[in-house]
């Protein structure tokens, strides 16, 4: 019987408990109508509130209001309902608003429960929630998400809200097409002989005359060690011919690995194409040749072309990386991404010379590996949705709704799965980084470990608590990044270290089940709550018997024992900068700089704060002995937006982050500034010599949350990954050495304009042609000039074709050739080679 009845009973006697029972039949009638739907039958509208609306808020929010509206056949009443939603940008209903309490569940989750307040909505009515946000939400990826409602009559059953819209922004709102066009302009002209003929930049290149002519199958020859590589080759040349046997007079591919002058660089490589010798691949090691492939196969047709054969001209390239280090993080934490996506990242990051797959497997959100002896971290922990307890998955997130099968919310890589990925990865010289948060971030793992807890009491309390994460006796208050309270591993349990051995011995084993040794766990490390562990018995007790005088000192001895246990199996210790960081004063203000306890260590930080004073942190850590990989938030989180507008996706709250931003980015750039420009950090620490050797590398972000779309993976990274892999390969920019601004910027500008057509006439090209990652074709500049519209694109080669009515261009519209003549609302979109445009830009030209 519902709670009604139980509280009037109590209460109010019998005469209030028989209304009550009569209410509970109604709202059972209703839940029942409503499943029996298939979903709820309600619709919902959420839209920004137009300026000068009813909603009071406060500078710097916004305000926004959901249209509640019963589409069903009976009125919704009563209070035992709620309506539950995911909203990654804090919320709140307008303060004059009594009718629906809105209340935060857990991390993200929000739910709206009638008052008693609350007018039935009848059949066909609608109701304005009003709402705020305290932070301006930049486009439509960052709004509710995933709403369900749920009866209390009927508490094990959600019904997915199906009929849910986002209303469009109003008109102006965010970047406009003319400054679009503005940024565009930044361009200058480029002849295409002087594009390199290979993608990233190359050290060193000498077009020679001549061609190498293939007619038929050329002899691939390579010594033993190169097997993978001679793998690669022969997939690589033989689309190209029809017959499979290779010809006798076909100037031979030859692969070695041997000297180069001048470099010792593992994947340093020489590709030598001469018209008398064939084709001549050396590199440094197995690596070096990999690398040299990649940049053959830039040179052969785009697509394959069957028995036309293949001509190459003649030429040397002498190469090498900037960087070690070249990576890319993948969260597949927050919104799972199948193995099949997974592999497909692989294959881009090798054709575009990037050596490590970061991968973010475990989060607040989702476990994503499964580890043999604990069933729950996969049985429980990989799976989101709506559930009465919870018993068996965790809530839902970032949109994934209550259902449990939801393909971004739910999903994990079996051990098969995994070693495929690393084989895959191996075979293309890229090493994979397992990613397992802790001790915050780690939400998954907590309450999976408090179900086997559960579990296993009901038999036997031996093993109950063998792997517990959470201290129960912890009345600790606080609140995580994520608005979490219970996200925390306890470093006061010794089960939390057995916990931790087992999964790091599992990890090991797993990587060398693949043949594929472990040689680096990144252990997380960011974002550890204020206030964790302050009110712990288990905490006290440990800071006790080992002399700990602060929280700053039980994390030191968290990751020293940590480090051990890694350091036994022959495994490296990586993680987010705050694993070596801490907060003093300097200069009369709190500054983020190096933890001395683990500076002797090895580990390698992950530096991505690079704002509100910490610009140099990276600096300050390699400067005290930290190995460094540098993926600034502002320049490299690829799940950042592009710029304000309402159909570019992605968060903000380190800025926006477009093509050229990640082009621009320049590791030491503050150094470059004059010493009394306003832009320089005040009691910046300059980096020495020897904190410039501990600089591995750069690596791109892309974290999850709004990644729960068909090609939105595509999306989010390219081409910006493209930007990365420059960065990260190709030798320091002329530019970023001219100390003089002014003699910088034509420097840039000429870089930039090779870069951005280099990408449009050859890089996309032929990712259209031979790999189809969907990436974003950004969306013209426009510009009135006089009477016409000017038109202009972020990177050239694409087809540019407009409407003149404000309908959607497509592929038979008229192409632009020049200004558009026309006084009418013209919507210009840019188009790919297959035909697929990308998002259009409008200008009202009458």
């Amino acid at each position: 019987m519902c709670n009604h009845w139980r509280a009037a009973t109590a209460r109010a006697g019998c005469k209030a408990a028989v209304r009550s029972l009569l209410l509970c039949v109604l709202m059972a009638n209703f839940a029942t109508a409503f499943a029996q739907a298939g979903g709820a039958p309600l619709s919902l509208r959420w839209q920004l509130e137009p300026s000068g609306g009813a909603t009071p808020v406060a500078k710097g929010s916004i305000a926004a209001a959901f249209t509640l509206t019963n589409s069903g056949p009976q009125a919704l009443a009563g209070q035992d309902w709620g309506i539950y939603f995911n909203c990654m940008m804090d919320t709140a209903t307008g303060a004059k608003f009594t009718q629906l309490r809105l209340e935060r569940v857990t991390g993200p989750l929000y739910r709206l429960r009638p008052t008693q307040s609350f007018v039935p909505l009848r059949p066909g009515q609608s109701l304005i929630i009003p709402l705020v946000h305290p932070d301006a939400l930049v486009n439509a990826a960052l709004a509710p998400e995933g709403p369900y409602l749920v009866f209390d009559a009927t508490p094990e059953k959600a019904l997915a809200i199906i009929n849910y819209e986002i209303a469009p922004f109003p008109a102006g709102y965010g970047t406009t097409p003319e400054q679009i066009y503005a940024r565009n302009a930044a361009l200058v002209p480029v002849a295409k002989n002087d594009l390199p003929p290979v993608f990233p930049t190359p050290l060193q290149y000498e077009r020679h005359a001549g061609l190498v002519s293939w007619s038929t199958r050329p002899r691939i020859i390579a010594a033993a060690q190169l097997r993978s590589e001679l793998t690669a080759a022969q997939a690589l040349i033989q689309p190209y011919f029809s017959r499979s046997a290779a010809g006798a007079d076909a100037p031979p591919l030859n692969l070695s690995v041997g000297p180069i002058p001048g470099r010792t660089e593992p994947e340093a490589y020489e590709l030598t194409i001469d018209p008398q010798e064939g084709v001549t691949l050396i590199g440094v090691s197995e690596a070096g040749v990999a690398r040299g492939l990649a940049s053959l196969r830039q040179l052969l047709p785009a697509g394959g072309q069957g028995a036309r054969g293949v001509a190459l001209p003649a030429m040397r390239i002498r190469d090498a990386p900037r960087f070690a280090y070249r990576g890319l993080m993948l969260d597949v934490a927050r919104n799972f991404q199948p193995k099949s996506e997974v592999l497909r990242v692989l294959e881009l990051m090798s054709r575009y010379k990037l050596n490590t797959l970061h991968f973010h497997l475990t989060d607040d959100e989702g476990w994503r590996i499964e580890i043999p002896g604990l069933p729950e971290l996969t049985g429980v922990g990989s799976r989101r949705g709506y559930s009465q307890h919870q018993d068996d998955r965790l809530p839902p997130a970032y949109g994934s709704g209550p259902d449990v099968n939801n393909r971004y919310g739910s999903g994990y890589y079996t051990r098969a799965d995994y070693i495929e990925i690393l084989r895959y990865a191996a075979a293309r010289h890229i090493e994979v980084i397992p990613e397992i948060e802790m001790p915050g971030h780690a939400r998954a793992a907590v309450v999976s470990m408090a179900a086997r807890a559960r579990r296993l009491a009901q038999t036997t309390t031996a093993q109950a608590e063998q792997y517990l994460l959470a201290d129960p006796e912890d009345k600790s208050v606080y609140e995580s990044a994520q608005a979490y309270t219970d996200n925390v591993m306890n470093p006061g349990l010794p089960s939390t270290y057995v916990f931790i051995e087992h999964v790091a011995s599992a990890m090991v084993a797993l990587h060398r089940a693949a043949g594929v040794p472990l040689r680096t766990l990144h252990v997380g490390g960011d974002e550890l709550p204020q206030g964790a562990w302050e009110r712990s018995p288990a905490c006290k007790a440990l800071m006790g018997r080992e002399h700990l005088k602060s929280g700053a000192e039980l994390w030191n001895y968290f990751y020293t024992r940590v480090g051990k246990m890694l350091t036994r199996r022959g495994v490296a210790l990586a993680g987010w900068e705050e694993v070596g960081a801490h907060t003093v004063e300097l200069g009369g203000r709190q500054v983020r700089t190096a933890n001395p306890a683990f500076s002797a260590s090895g580990y390698t930080l992950y530096v991505w704060r690079n704002t509100e004073g910490a610009e140099d942190l990276a600096d300050r850590l390699a400067n005290a002995g930290y190995r460094i990989v540098l993926t600034p938030a502002t320049r490299l989180y690829f799940d950042h937006t592009p710029y304000p507008h309402p159909l570019e996706p992605g968060q903000n709250w380190a800025g926006y982050v477009d093509l050229d931003t990640v082009f621009d980015y320049v590791p030491d750039d503050d150094t470059r500034l004059a010493p009394d420009d306003p832009r320089r950090l005040a009691n910046r620490e300059a980096l020495t010599k020897a904190g410039r050797e501990r600089i591995r590398g750069l690596e791109g972000a892309l974290f999850s949350e709004t990644v729960h779309e068909p090609t939105r993976l595509d999306y989010m990274l390219m081409p910006r990954v493209l930007a990365l892999a420059e960065r990260a390969w190709a030798p320091e920019p002329a530019w970023t050495k001219q100390p003089d601004r002014a003699h910088a910027a034509p420097l840039r500008a000429q870089a930039w304009s090779v870069f951005a057509k280099q990408l449009g006439l050859q890089v996309l090209p032929r990712v259209d042609a031979d790999h189809g990652a969907l990436y974003r074709i950004a969306a013209p500049g426009l510009k009135r000039d006089g009477g016409s519209v000017l038109v202009n694109e972020q990177y050239p080669g694409f087809s540019l074709r407009y409407t003149m009515d404000g309908s959607e261009p497509n592929a038979h519209s008229p192409q632009v050739n020049g200004p558009v003549k026309a006084k009418a609302l013209i919507r210009v979109a840019a188009f790919d080679r297959n035909g697929r445009a990308g998002r259009s830009s409008q200008l009202d030209n009458r």
